[in-house]
């Protein structure tokens, strides 16, 4: 597994969070975050992996019981790809909106001042971010 590091000296620090969630084909089945960090640790990805980043209690992300902190996020930016889901039988939540985070491992950028810059699909590596990250601790 790659480490994550940026170089430089910027005038405001950088954080990734972690929000499990088992809204998406059940595939986060932990009861809480003893239990979560265990499958990380011995199954996926396994060999001893420890997070170096805060794990926050398991939450909903989409429908009528969502967190606020993603009705938050998703209000400022909007669903990369436009898609949802190929299946509207794997969805497992309703209402079903517009702006819904459409699988696990979704990503948001925010600034410095807490606003969402940008949203990105399951699909996008980490690495493939450090541009837009390096760009926003360049203006803060």
């Amino acid at each position: 597994m790659k480490e994550f590091s940026i170089g430089g000296k910027y005038k405001c620090g950088f954080s990734v969070l972690a929000f499990p969630c088992n809204q998406f084909n059940y595939q986060e089945p932990g009861a809480n975050s003893r239990e979560i960090l265990n499958g990380l640790r011995y199954v996926r990805p396994g060999n001893g992996f420890e997070p170096n980043f805060p794990l926050f209690q398991k939450t909903q992300v989409n429908g009528a019981n969502e967190d606020q902190i993603y009705t938050f996020l998703k209000s400022r930016c909007p669903l990369p790809g436009g898609v949802i889901s190929q299946d509207a039988n794997s969805i497992l939540w309703s209402p079903v909106r517009s702006n819904d985070i459409s699988w696990n491992f979704e990503k948001v950028l925010v600034d410095h001042q807490g606003f969402p810059v940008k949203r990105y699909s399951s699909s996008t590596e980490p690495f493939d971010l450090v541009g837009d990250i390096i760009t926003l601790l360049r203006a803060c």
